[in-house]
């Protein structure tokens, strides 16, 4: 399994969370806004200088910075269908 970073997903690319590599503050945040492991996430928009990137989590969409983005471990979703 290959495991990337909420940074380097491309666009509309939907992944799984898999660990926060972030403590304090900013985790909790991150944790109540609904980036916690198991959850799926896609990033929908970049601005126009590429940071940041609009997520979608559940039924929300956040903003995070690059540097945030890259410390949030996921695998990609599997497209197939059986």
């Amino acid at each position: 399994m290959e495991y990337l970073t909420l940074a380097d997903l491309s666009l509309a690319q939907t992944a799984l969370i898999q660990h926060l590599h972030i403590d304090g503050e900013i985790r909790r945040r991150l944790l109540d806004l609904g980036f916690s492991p198991g959850c799926d996430v896609t990033p929908l928009f970049r601005s126009p200088l590429g940071d940041p990137t609009a997520y979608q989590v559940f039924d929300s969409v956040i903003a995070l910075r690059q540097e945030d983005a890259g410390q949030i471990q996921v695998t990609l979703c599997s497209t197939e269908v059986f």
